[in-house]
């Protein structure tokens, strides 16, 4: 039997509560580092940090509403290759989805990480993050957090959520070996914990925690809210679609991009170790740029802005979570994951597929299927 269990909150403080059973799972034989959100005394910002030692796991906030790295590449890179050890990751449920896809990419190993995810309340853009937090970013936490639960799913102190939290339909993880739930729980006493899989439940049993039944309310509230993101991504999308249906709008969409490949830098599950964009195939000669200008009489500089998006749309549609990463990277604000999302939405629904949802479903045309389109390739038996 899996185990469910509870933790106490005293003075209201779900972070302290979560921070103290990291320390119990860090003091197991079991993992020897934990990869966590973390406040550093740099701009307050928020990063991934790895632990060893749990007296450094005081300055831990993962509920904080920043988001500056998808930390599945982090958590990818330490289990690329044997380390002899096992570590813990506390991922948000899209970090954990872009892992998946990453092992299922033979970027990332799942045998030796223990994946720990809480309730996402979502997040801001990093630059309105750091106007929210102030000077006390573990206070502001608190307050973003009782807003959130109250209902206010879309902006807090009037600031909005990032577009890509208010259209996710995957606030709770199904893939974490351990669920911290807050969801539907009365936050102000406990918080759930429960074990996803057998390595999870073998990690709650060295802890000695107060065993509970998981609440009716929990997956109404989790329901509600799906109901809520799903209803503005559905509108994103429609938005979008008219926004970029034509070469003219997607031209656009794109007018201010300056190739700076930040989007590609941030994508979780863009691993390739050269794009073809950074090599001499797109370092053009100076003569190609004037024969180009003169043919129309002008042209955009730089170049090879659309044709590059378009090809991360066609290498990234199948793969893309929707994390909202290349948008938070863009130094000219083009809502790069509006276009990403829609696009992912329509191939992966062709290929009856969802990104990171299962480790055991293969990745859209990395198998053969013989009746697959059939209404395309023209393949009568």
């Amino acid at each position: 039997m899996t185990v469910t269990a509870k933790i106490d909150v005293k003075n209201q403080d779900i972070s302290e509560s979560i921070r103290k059973l990291l320390e119990d799972i860090l003091k197991t034989e079991i993992i020897q580092a934990i990869l966590v959100s973390q406040h550093l005394p740099m701009k307050k910002m928020v990063m991934p940090t790895l632990v060893t030692d749990p007296d450094h796991l005081d300055g831990i906030d993962p509920l904080a509403p920043a988001f500056p790295v998808n930390a599945a590449t982090i958590a990818a890179r330490l289990t690329r290759k044997p380390i002899g050890e096992k570590i813990a990751a506390v991922l948000r449920p899209c970090e954990i989805r872009a892992f998946i896809e990453l092992v299922k990419l033979n970027q990332a190993k799942r045998g030796n990480i223990i994946l720990i995810s809480v309730d996402c309340p979502g997040a801001f853009q990093n630059k309105d993050y750091l106007k929210f937090a102030g000077q006390n970013p573990k206070e502001a936490t608190l307050r973003f957090y009782k807003k959130v639960m109250d209902g206010n799913a879309v902006e807090v102190e009037g600031v909005e959520l990032a577009t890509a939290c208010k259209a996710c339909e995957y606030p709770v993880s199904e893939n974490a070996d351990i669920q911290i739930g807050l969801y539907g729980m009365k936050t102000d006493e406990s918080i759930l914990v429960k074990a996803q899989t057998e390595a999870g439940d073998h990690i709650l049993k060295q802890i000695n925690l107060s065993a509970t039944n998981e609440p009716a309310a929990r997956q109404t509230a989790i329901n509600s809210l799906i109901t809520k993101r799903s209803s503005f991504r559905d509108e994103m999308f429609l938005k979008t679609t008219e926004t970029t249906n034509s070469l003219e709008k997607i031209s656009s969409f794109f007018a201010s991009c300056v190739n700076c490949y930040n989007c590609r830098v941030a994508c979780p599950v863009c691993y390739c170790k050269e794009c073809v964009f950074v090599t001499d195939a797109f370092n053009h000669d100076s003569f190609q740029y004037i024969s180009w200008a003169k043919k129309k009489g002008i042209i955009k500089m730089p170049t090879d802005t659309l044709f590059y998006h378009l090809t991360r749309l066609t290498h990234m549609s199948t793969a893309c979570v929707g994390c909202g990463q290349c948008s938070n990277a863009c130094p000219n604000d083009i809502p790069i994951m509006e276009l990403f999302r829609t696009i992912a939405h329509v191939t992966q629904k062709a290929f009856d597929y969802q990104a990171g949802k299962s480790i055991e479903q293969k990745p859209p045309l990395s198998i053969f299927c013989k009746d697959e389109f059939q209404e395309v390739v023209g393949i009568n038996d």
